[in-house]
């Protein structure tokens, strides 16, 4: 079925004269005149049965309906300049993977370890956006997500990677010969926004009575509760396997029990139909459960 688009030079120049407000200046950016530009976008117009800015004598204005238009063009407009740009950029015969995943499980765990990947497959590129939460995998434009596991990715196919296991951190200049139950009663506690009942469970686990276990600051991301006990401002429960460079090296300490009860499942979600990377993603996974037994 033939797409009903508008062309992509009155595109173009409605998203410039509507980022200017003015014809003449998006007639200097894209080196036209002034009557091209209202030509193209009198065609525009035109194909829309609408009106997109409204005239008064000389002057233009964009109206509620360009307005709303404008905004979904540029979106558009910039997201096929990436993507050009991307393609222009790959050499030729390159393979590429686009992947999300968590933030910190992309910071702490993922990047650090594709140096390795990339030079057992150099020919396949593996680009990685970030997702906090569950999204609609199929049309996403991802060939496969690496999350928790989630009711939300019922209908895909879901691969198990690992278990994430939460353990308290501080920094060791926090930490004093006097007895650790006590020291952690005593020391800020560092707070994920999205798991706020997590050191009560940790306290009822371990048989530690908090008087306020609320009580602290709170951070979206494991990342800012790691730099946040990095910089000495509490005791963080984070994943372990986050954490494990900072206690080799003594920049981090750990010196209370892993909880047994606070962990998440790691999968890699594919969608339930096969894309035309499966060849090369299935590399990919294969790769990620090597990485993971290590």
């Amino acid at each position: 079925m033939r797409r009903k688009i508008p062309s992509s030079s009155s595109l173009q120049a409605f998203e410039a004269a509507a980022r200017h407000g003015n014809f003449a200046r998006a007639a200097e950016e894209l080196s036209l005149t002034e009557g091209a530009i209202s030509r193209q976008i009198g065609r525009l117009e035109s194909f829309l049965n609408c009106k997109l800015f409204d005239r008064v004598g000389s002057r233009v204005k964009l109206n509620a309906m360009g307005a709303n238009y404008a905004h979904h063009v540029r979106e558009t407009l910039e997201r096929l300049d990436r993507d050009t740009q991307y393609i222009q950029g790959l050499p030729e015969g390159t393979q590429s993977l686009e992947i999300s995943a968590l933030p910190t499980f992309a910071n702490r765990w993922l990047i650090p370890r594709l140096g390795k990947f990339k030079q057992k497959y150099p020919d396949i590129t593996v680009n990685i956006s970030v997702r906090t939460d569950p999204f609609i995998l199929s049309g996403s434009g991802f060939d496969a997500a690496i999350h928790f596991e989630h009711p939300a990715w019922a209908g895909m196919r879901t691969q198990f990677l690992l278990e994430e296991r939460l353990i308290p951190v501080c920094h060791p200049a926090l930490l004093s010969d006097e007895e650790l139950t006590g020291q952690l009663l005593q020391l800020p506690r560092i707070h994920r926004r999205q798991n706020p009942e997590a050191w009560q469970e940790y306290a009822a686990e371990n048989s530690i009575l908090f008087k306020h276990p609320a009580q602290g600051v709170r951070y979206d991301l494991h990342e800012m509760a790691i730099s946040a006990a990095l910089a000495g401002l509490g005791v963080a429960l984070v994943p372990s396997m986050y954490v494990e460079n900072e206690l080799e090296n003594g920049l981090l300490v750990a010196p209370w029990p892993k909880s047994k009860s606070l962990k998440k499942r790691f999968c890699l979600v594919k969608p339930p139909e096969t894309g035309i990377n499966e060849s090369i993603l299935m590399i990919f996974e294969k790769w990620l459960e090597t990485e993971i037994i290590k």
